[in-house]
């Protein structure tokens, strides 16, 4: 490559990343939209694929079966899974460049974007999914739901209440899986009615996007801007730490309250179902539990560093391996699709400063609050809150406002914050229809407005 070619590459790509509008940008918006555009309507191509079928099936006067399943429906049930999309939509995105610019300045964007965060939650959701780490969660959160009695409703207030909290410590990704995880054994197995579970996935993803503040190395956003804002945990626990835990309690409490009619209806129906016996899982020796929470604090501390994590998780692979009889196998398929899904959502956010950045630049310090929820809800707030750090000389309050917008607002959608997609992931196969966008939206309202209240507090001293 001569010198000149070289210099117009890298000028192509500094462009990329530029701030001011340009129609290269606009194209970039156009796909980000439409990729938003094709996660709500996910279920909706999986309805279309799954009538397809039926319809084959009737024609040929033969029985459904999900290992025959004909070339259109499988590419149709492709299109449907919600965890794909970006990744799918990042192929036009990549052309737009090239077209836009050259070959290798589209691969150079792709190859220098930061997938640390997506690397790590694909190694911590492997990690915490697996059978000792749920077992020892459970095995707390019993403690917790036994002074409820040990109901249904004991467990449900528990995991939605102290689960998300523990994301401060174990990462929001450890906390979703974990939370999901428990709640898939002890609530959804119940067959809740529809509104009940979406209030609790709603619930769950509020309470995790703000249950991690806590700490300045938990949350996503917060991990981004601590460094640069030089925010510290004790930081973090004055100003944020004890409005989120106030807001897990008041939220979880009132959707109890709401739901206790429900709950009172399931516990019945379950100590009639009791008089089975049920057999009691093989407990787990307390050495390798141990070293399961090893290679957990192994990657939280080691979160910023991709190669050392990842290395950890290869030996843990060999550690299950030998200690089979006491594990489950291990789910590397969740975690990966989780990992591409938000690997896509950076390559795309990283293209959306040029009117992000102005957006939030305009507004004022109470009202970037509210704005910070809306964009949450349509992009990754670790990304928003990205953006916001480019904005020079931003006021402490005015970074309060941002960071207070983006942890509010990161249970509206499955988009809005970075360990969603595992929860979703986890969750989905307790809706016929899978998580439809709006009804979660709906679910996560009243949650959200309350942290919102609790944040927005600091304004009205």
């Amino acid at each position: 490559m001569t010198l000149s070619m070289y210099l117009l590459q890298s000028y192509a790509f500094q462009e990329l990343e530029n701030l001011s509008f340009s129609y290269f940008h606009l194209c970039t918006l156009v796909i980000f939209f439409l990729a938003i555009v094709h996660t709500f309507l996910a279920g909706k191509i999986t309805k279309l694929a799954d009538r397809y079928e039926d319809l084959r099936a009737e024609k040929k006067r033969e029985k459904r079966s999900p290992e025959l399943r004909s070339f259109w429906a499988e590419i149709l049930y492709f299109f449907g899974e919600v965890e794909i999309i970006f990744g799918l939509w990042v192929i036009p995105l990549f052309f737009c460049i090239v077209g836009f610019y050259n070959w290798q300045t589209a691969i150079q964007y792709i190859n220098t974007r930061n997938y640390t965060e997506p690397l790590f939650v694909v190694v911590i959701m492997a990690l915490t999914s697996t059978k000792p780490i749920v077992q020892l969660a459970e095995n707390v959160m019993q403690k917790g739901a036994n002074l409820f009695g040990g109901t249904i409703q004991g467990w449900w207030f528990v995991i939605l209440a102290l689960g998300p909290l523990t994301g401060s410590f174990i990462t929001e990704a450890g906390a979703m899986t974990l939370s999901a995880m428990l709640l898939s054994r002890q609530f959804f197995c119940h067959n809740p009615s529809r509104k009940l579970a979406y209030a609790t996935v709603g619930l769950l993803f509020v309470n995790v996007s703000v249950g991690g503040v806590l700490t300045n190395f938990a949350a996503p956003p917060v991990l981004i801007i601590a460094r640069s804002w030089n925010w510290s945990s004790l930081f973090m626990l004055q100003n944020f730490g004890l409005k989120a835990i106030l807001g897990v309690l008041i939220s979880t409490a009132v959707y109890w309250a709401f739901f206790r009619k429900e709950f009172a209806s399931m516990q019945k129906g379950l100590q009639e179902a009791e008089t089975q016996a049920v057999e009691k899982p093989q407990k787990t020796p307390l050495w390798i539990t141990s070293t399961h929470i090893f290679f957990v604090v192994w990657t939280v501390v080691n979160a910023h560093y991709p190669a050392i994590f990842i290395a950890g998780l290869l030996f843990f692979l060999g550690f299950m391996r030998a200690t089979k009889p006491y594990q489950d196998e291990a789910n590397i398929r969740s975690p990966i699709l989780v990992g591409f899904f938000l690997a896509g959502l950076i390559i795309h956010g990283g293209l959306q400063g040029w009117w992000v950045v102005p957006l939030i630049s305009s507004f004022t310090e109470s009202g970037v609050m509210l704005l910070g929820v809306f964009l949450t809800a349509f992009n990754d707030n670790a990304a928003v809150a990205y953006l916001t750090s480019l904005i020079p000389n931003a006021s402490p309050l005015f970074r309060y406002s941002v960071i207070s917008g983006v942890v509010t607002g990161g249970g509206l959608t499955v988009l809005a914050n970075a360990p969603n997609p595992a929860g979703y992931v986890i969750l989905q196969k307790h809706f016929k229809e899978g998580i439809a966008p709006i009804p979660l939206f709906l679910a996560a309202f009243f949650p959200t407005l309350v942290f919102f209240s609790l944040f927005f507090l600091r304004f009205m001293s």
